[in-house]
């Protein structure tokens, strides 16, 4: 299985969700938290085409933006 990343930035619910759902599944992630690691800003960008939107999730051979639930 792929290793998930998730972007994520200080205070932001839906990446707190995002990660429960990931923990609740025993799925491991990275967590890359932009606000701490600012220096990952556009790298973030260039994923998601120009849109400041977290969570910025990679995985299983996906790029999803923003986590609604699952």
């Amino acid at each position: 299985m792929e290793k998930i990343t998730i972007y994520t930035k200080t205070g932001c619910p839906y990446c707190a969700a995002a990660k429960k759902f990931y923990t609740d599944k025993g799925t491991a992630f990275d967590e890359i938290n932009i606000t701490e690691k600012p220096q990952f800003q556009s790298k973030l960008l260039e994923l998601t085409g120009g849109q400041r939107i977290v969570p910025v999730i990679i995985g299983d051979g996906e790029l999803k933006l923003g986590f609604g639930g699952g």
